[in-house]
């Protein structure tokens, strides 16, 4: 996919004056931190959905933490037994990886996280168990007057594709942009039932229960070219019009969206004032 992009789950909230917030650690995770030019003295914070590779893949490649007084916070749920500081210092760590967790420079910070409400600087945070294949959070983040609802991998009701779960409608309730899993064409899905992934018809369904004011379909499968994902791009952009949902888009591999006040929307744009919002969409 050239024109949208390569990189699996990773989005960077930003907004003046206030520490990045992360929404998972896939390999876009890498694209971003190799951007930050002067990572020194600074506080990130990522909300992690879930333990599967695609979403973590990133964090032994964060470039800042090779920095001693870089603090990476990470925030996700845990699967019970482990915490989660367990889980990730099982998975990264030799011979899987050369090096383990606690060998990086950088702080790095596990809190585990789910069904809660907590604060990360100015930003009010609410995450939720969402179904999908084991223990996985969706989070909606409030923050410099807009609302980011983030369900990223989300298993579609087989059977009913009009039941939506009460905790992701509490998530998506009335938000400026819902970013949410629209993995799988519905032909596909007849033959991937139980994958943990929705249609980006059942994406659209859950935009339109919840009234959220727009859509990025996310986490498009690598098999989809470019062609077939602005297909399903101008397809449910139609259906959108047709039920009300203002903006739908594909998210697109450094796609950068700037909310502000009432919710204007501008591509590539950068935040300027503190009550502006911008997101940087970095993964497929």
């Amino acid at each position: 996919m050239q024109r949208v992009g390569g990189n699996t789950s990773c989005v960077s909230i930003e907004t003046f004056n206030h520490d990045p917030i992360i929404l998972d650690m896939g390999t876009g995770l890498r694209a971003w931190g190799n951007k930050i030019t002067n990572p020194s003295k600074q506080t990130m914070h990522a909300l992690l959905t879930h333990l599967h590779w695609d979403h973590i893949q990133g964090l032994p490649f964060f470039a800042p933490l090779i920095f001693n007084d870089v603090t990476f916070n990470i925030y996700g749920c845990s699967d019970p037994p482990e915490s989660l500081a367990e889980a990730v210092n099982r998975i990264i760590t030799p011979p899987f990886f050369p090096i383990r967790i606690s060998e990086f420079v950088g702080q790095v910070n596990f809190v585990d996280v789910s069904d809660t409400e907590f604060v990360v600087g100015d930003a009010q945070i609410t995450s939720r168990s969402v179904p999908h294949v084991g223990a996985t959070n969706g989070y909606r983040i409030d923050i410099a007057g807009s609302s980011i609802a983030y369900i990223s991998d989300h298993q579609q009701p087989i059977g009913d594709p009009t039941k939506v779960d009460g905790a992701v409608i509490e998530l998506c309730k009335d938000v400026d942009l819902l970013i949410h899993d629209s993995q799988i064409w519905p032909n596909e899905f007849i033959t991937k039932l139980r994958w943990g992934h929705s249609t980006p018809q059942y994406a659209l369904e859950v935009a339109q229960q919840s009234n959220a004011k727009a859509l990025a379909l996310f986490h498009h499968d690598p098999a989809h070219d470019d062609h077939s994902i602005e297909e399903m791009e101008q397809q449910i952009r139609a259906q959108g019009v047709q039920v009300g949902i203002a903006e739908v888009f594909a998210a697109r591999e450094g796609m950068r969206l700037t909310l502000a006040g009432e919710t204007d929307w501008h591509t590539n744009g950068r935040a300027e004032l503190s009550r502006e919002l911008a997101l940087t969409l970095a993964q497929i």
